[in-house]
């Protein structure tokens, strides 16, 4: 794909539905037993696109009830998305997908396996496809699958992790790809909201900043560890996961993982038994996790970036 990928209507309007009630250029990532409705709810009220992984709901009568909940109280707020695993492995697929057809969430995000078997459905009722890349390679996939826009993966993002320069990927993406790019990587306050945007992406995808929310399904422990923790806590491993991550170190050690087993090779396998899941003790985090220094509400740090965000200068436009 050398000559630039043109999308079929103007980027504004592919845009135009997921800006029309948002008050800033934020996506709040979807985080594994972290983004639950509230968490959805209350950044969709706040102004920025609330998210949530289809995998977080423990059954799929769950998600339905989430998925009703969070339609029905975001009416008139800026939209949600749903973040929707497609690696081979994963055995619930395609359920999830029965129920993205029956509740139309206006944005769908794919991680970890290729897009091609959810752009159809979503396509069918109107919603929008962005596909997670780590890779330019990925991205250009993704774009020949016909997604809507991309997530570029990069360096210091929490949970799964990308290895590239935000200089270089958006960059190197931008050559042959003029719509939508959500950023991400160690995205934490305004000042990365402005630079991410200077780069040449539309959105911020920001999940550590949000880890320790009040609205965040984590745990006692692990919110106070966000705010205890700084940038030298996170351990990059693909070890853990199958997939280069990055990790807490004090879960890491509470864990009993040792340096052999962070070098290991693993295969991926995203239907493994819950037990044996890495995450459920083990807990991610971005290179951003010094920005997170009190509990606060999603509402309270939306805001908080926004009035940061305005008084830097940030112009995010409706139309």
């Amino acid at each position: 794909m050398s000559a630039q990928t043109k999308l079929p209507e103007t980027k504004q309007g592919v845009l135009a539905p997921l800006i029309k009630n948002m008050r800033i250029p934020v996506i709040v990532a979807p985080m594994f037993q972290i983004s639950g409705p509230d968490m959805v709810i209350a950044s969709c009220r706040a102004g920025a696109i609330g998210s949530f992984p289809a995998a977080g709901a423990r059954k799929i009568e769950d998600l339905d009830e989430w998925c009703d909940r969070i339609s029905r109280e975001t009416k008139d707020a800026a939209p949600w998305a749903l973040n929707l695993l497609t690696h081979p492995s994963y055995i619930r697929h395609d359920e999830e997908l029965e129920v993205i057809s029956r509740h139309r969430p206006p944005l769908v995000i794919t991680a970890l396996g290729s897009p091609k078997v959810v752009i159809e459905a979503v396509h069918e009722y109107g919603g929008l496809v962005f596909a997670d890349v780590a890779r330019p390679r990925h991205a250009k996939k993704a774009l020949a699958a016909g997604v809507d826009g991309l997530v570029l993966l990069c360096a210091g993002a929490g949970g799964h992790t990308g290895t590239y320069s935000p200089f270089a990927f958006v960059d190197e993406v931008r050559e042959f790809w003029d719509g939508p790019i959500v950023l991400s990587g160690a995205i934490s306050n305004a000042r990365n909201i402005l630079a991410a945007e200077a780069l040449g992406a539309d959105f911020a995808y920001m999940g550590t900043r949000f880890l320790a929310a009040k609205e965040s399904l984590g745990v006692p422990r692990r919110k106070d560890m966000v705010v205890e923790a700084c940038m030298e806590d996170i351990i990059a491993s693909a070890g853990i996961s199958g997939v280069l991550g990055n990790w807490f170190r004090q879960s890491l050690e509470a864990a009993g993982v040792t340096d052999e087993d962070l070098r290991a090779t693993r295969k991926m396998n995203m239907s493994a038994p819950e037990k044996s899941k890495p995450w459920k003790d083990i807990w991610g985090a971005g290179h951003g996790v010094s920005s997170v220094t009190s509990i606060q509400s999603v509402a309270e740090i939306i805001e908080n970036l926004r009035h940061d965000y305005i008084n830097l200068g940030g112009k995010f436009q409706k139309s």
